[in-house]
């Protein structure tokens, strides 16, 4: 890997360049406020979590206080994980779930192409009461600032507030996601009222307001996290759920914890990534890089040799994944067979000419979520990540906010290790990064997009190392994405016809770009922040979303 210019210049635009602290996040208030904080002295947690409530309200159909977050941070050269995802309600045993989802009808429209194969019988539903599982974000956000930021939570709020308030105006891209989402929202008449003004979602261009949420991050400023976790607040959340068949109580929040823990990692070419352990999926991701390290790669991006021997690698880590990856807690995850260079030298030998079939067992994926990567001026970083899973979550909403839906990702196979259990977290898709070079931080990064975003570490990592392109440019790249079984989706818009025939020869069904409902959302929205070691952080920011990687 080349850790200082001249790296070589292919990207759609330069990347961004600073001396002193970046932020890159998917959206441009959150990113530009959020740098505000780091020019006025604040840190990079206090950054992380300003950003995080302004996503709330600018994107919330994608994230906020009603759903769970993960975070790798780099503090005085050490490296935490932290997981704020929460876990099922207390009374949600395999019987009574079994029996609820088969009353209620499973909505299939937001599982299109990234429905991954299942032995289940009965699916848990994607919407409703049941698909909610113990909101665990804002509890991660305070305890991010608890322990290493400087400002209060009040602070952090504030900025967020206005825009709720006082409004913002809603750019084309995320219109147009809450447009085609909308479908999800209209049977709840509270989140309809608050989501659809007048009865349709925010064109481009209209300013969106959002009153209650801003009266609740008053509220949560005023009073601290426990007017979510154990005041009225929780009271009204639990009586939304519950009102719509879910399960969750009041003593499910109450108890609530998140966890702070040693990040996992691998090595490749010499290179060390670090992601958050399970019950996220990271581990797949270096199950994955572990694999293709033991091929020498074509050069080129979009060779079908190189696309192939990527999809076939991530095919047998996500087959891994999806059979082991539940909350560690309750279930035995096979953490070092995974991690091991030696068994990823044995599975690498499975990989032949012909594509081949890994079925992962396991729900759907959601594409529904913000990433956001901040490093400050004394060199700390933080990589974060929040999600509501699918778009708009359960389509349940309190005081303002969405809930999410991540109860559904849980299987009602009993044989299986993401199986439903009182108090389990679920397997996770939200996977946030980090690189180090010789115990010396190096970057901050992660792309979010439900089962994309494994998939989309290994095809950024690799570029970067690889083929020596900048972090913009490896955002920039053309991407695959395998869906299930012999099907991949490629950026066609972007990638020669020829790769296109010669993937098909090798037997993969290959979906064209202008088939999704939304091939800029398919592809993943990464960020990445790199640290050349000599006082210049080099940024990234998807050309897929809206956002920008800005520094100072």
């Amino acid at each position: 890997m080349k850790f200082s210019y001249p790296w070589q210049f292919v990207g759609r635009r330069s990347a961004m360049m600073s001396n002193n602290g970046m932020v890159a996040t998917s959206q441009p208030l959150a990113a530009i406020s959020a740098l505000r904080v780091l020019e006025n002295g604040g840190n990079a947690a206090d950054a992380a979590v300003t950003a995080a409530a302004i996503l709330n309200v600018v994107e919330p159909h994608m994230s906020g206080i009603g759903g769970d977050m993960f975070a790798i941070v780099h503090f005085d050269n050490k490296y935490e994980a932290y997981n704020g995802s929460g876990g099922a309600p207390e009374e949600a045993n395999l019987s009574i779930c079994e029996k609820i989802s088969v009353e209620q009808k499973t909505d299939t429209e937001f599982q299109n192409l990234d429905t991954q194969p299942t032995e289940d019988v009965v699916k848990m539903p994607t919407k409703g009461g049941i698909s909610v599982t113990v909101p665990g974000a804002l509890a991660g956000w305070s305890d991010l600032l608890n322990k290493y930021g400087t400002f209060s939570l009040s602070e952090a709020f504030e900025p967020a507030i206005k825009y709720a308030r006082n409004g913002f105006p809603v750019s084309e891209y995320i219109s147009w996601q809450w447009s085609f989402a909308s479908n999800r929202i209209t049977p709840y008449p509270e989140t309809s009222l608050t989501y659809l003004p007048g009865g349709s979602p925010p064109s481009p261009g209209d300013t969106f307001t959002n009153t209650k949420l801003a009266d609740t991050f008053e509220t949560i400023s005023d009073n601290g996290v426990s007017e979510f976790y154990q005041g009225k607040l929780g009271k009204d959340l639990v009586k939304t759920v519950q009102e719509d068949g879910g399960l969750l109580s009041t003593s499910d929040l109450e108890e609530h914890k998140g966890t702070w823990c040693d990040p996992i990692s691998t090595t490749y070419r010499g290179i060390d990534i670090l992601e958050a352990p399970p019950n996220g999926q990271g581990l797949i991701a270096l199950e994955a890089i572990n694999i293709a390290e033991n091929f020498d790669l074509p050069s080129s991006v979009t060779d079908p040799d190189r696309i192939h021997t990527l999809v076939e690698t991530f095919k047998i880590a996500v087959s891994d994944g999806h059979k082991y990856i539940s909350d560690p807690k309750m279930v035995d995850v096979p953490l070092d067979k995974m991690l091991s260079k030696k068994y990823a030298k044995k599975r690498s030998e499975e990989i032949g000419e012909s594509a081949s079939s890994y079925l992962p067992k396991a729900g759907p994926n959601g594409n529904d979520t913000v990433y956001i990567s901040v490093v400050d001026s004394d060199g700390n970083a933080v990589s974060f990540i929040n999600s509501i899973f699918m778009a708009f979550g359960s389509g349940l909403s309190s005081n303002g906010f969405l809930l999410h839906n991540r109860g559904c990702s849980f299987s009602l196979n009993p044989t299986h290790a993401n199986c439903v259990a009182p108090n389990k977290r679920p397997f996770h898709t939200i996977i946030p990064a980090m690189l180090r070079k010789n115990g010396e931080f190096r970057a901050s990064w992660g792309v979010m997009g439900g089962s994309m975003q494994p998939q989309g570490h290994l095809q950024v990592l690799l570029s970067l190392v690889d083929l020596g392109l900048n972090p913009q440019a490896s955002m920039d790249a053309p991407r695959f994405r395998w869906v299930n079984g012999n099907k991949i989706a490629l950026e066609t818009s972007r990638i020669p016809a020829e790769t296109v025939t010669e993937l098909r020869k090798k037997g993969h069904e290959v979906l064209e770009e202008h088939l999704f409902f939304n091939p800029r959302e398919h592809f993943g929205g990464g960020q990445f922040i790199y640290s050349d070691g000599k006082g210049t952080l080099i940024g990234g920011s998807d050309p897929r979303r809206d956002g920008v990687a800005i520094g100072y």
